[in-house]
């Protein structure tokens, strides 16, 4: 998937720890070689190639495209896997969706208190230690040495889209431009695939998206903008 992933696992039975990491990396995986824009062979690639149509794309495709234009649709078009010259690309959609799912891998084995870290977006259960809720901390992407803020999280979801690394790889659906007002968004959700899709369509949206994400699922929402302001919402204020 092209990023680092990592599980901080705090439950003690190792014997149920370590079958249910392989299950997940597996999951992580097997999603890689599906949705990798890097391998020639991949469901992606063939998509784009026209060597399958969408109603020949396996469950896992479709699930991730109906997030997808579910998004698009909730948004008025902003959030969009087709690229401003009309290339599918759910990379949007990928990073969280697939961590997610090897989070619920976890889950569905009986771990309970674990945080799955997918190249800073993470999925989190449970506590570290009994009454201490997981701490995220959200960098300053003026600053790569400096925490903008430190999120106390249980059983929820953190995602962070942002240009400061990757440049401008996010651009608004419904104009394809890439010169975004904000340079970071963060979303706090009750799930990474919600959580992942909020902060890139926030991205793209503007100051605008922290009401609207806030009224899409998210918990949370945090953004600075190009001039450096920070603004942070959440549904009760």
């Amino acid at each position: 998937m092209g990023l680092p992933i990592s599980v901080d696992v705090r439950d003690e039975d190792h014997g149920q720890v370590d079958a249910a990491l392989d299950a997940a990396f597996a999951v992580l995986r097997a999603a890689d070689e599906r949705f990798s824009p890097y391998r020639p062979d991949s469901e992606l690639n063939r998509l784009r190639r026209a060597e399958l149509t969408e109603d020949q794309a396996s469950d896992q495709m479709r699930e991730v495209l109906a997030i997808a234009a579910q998004a698009h649709d909730d948004s008025g078009g902003v959030f969009d896997v087709h690229t401003p010259d009309g290339l599918l690309d759910t990379d949007g959609v990928v990073k969280g969706w697939a961590a997610q799912c090897a989070a619920d891998v976890l889950v569905a084995a009986g771990l309970t208190r674990f945080c799955l870290n997918a190249g800073g977006d993470v999925v989190l259960r449970g506590e570290p230690e009994p009454g201490r809720p997981w701490d995220v901390a959200v960098r300053d992407p003026r600053d790569p040495k400096a925490v903008l803020a430190v999120l106390g999280v249980r059983d929820g979801a953190v995602a962070t889209s942002g240009t400061y690394e990757r440049g401008q790889h996010v651009w608004d659906g419904r104009t394809g431009s890439v010169d975004l007002p904000l340079v970071a968004a963060t979303v706090v959700a009750a799930d990474l695939t919600v959580a992942d899709v909020l902060a890139t369509t926030v991205l793209a949206m503007g100051t605008d998206g922290v009401d609207w994400a806030l009224r899409h699922g998210a918990a949370t929402v945090i953004v600075v903008t190009t001039d450096g302001q920070i603004l942070a919402g959440t549904p009760q204020g």
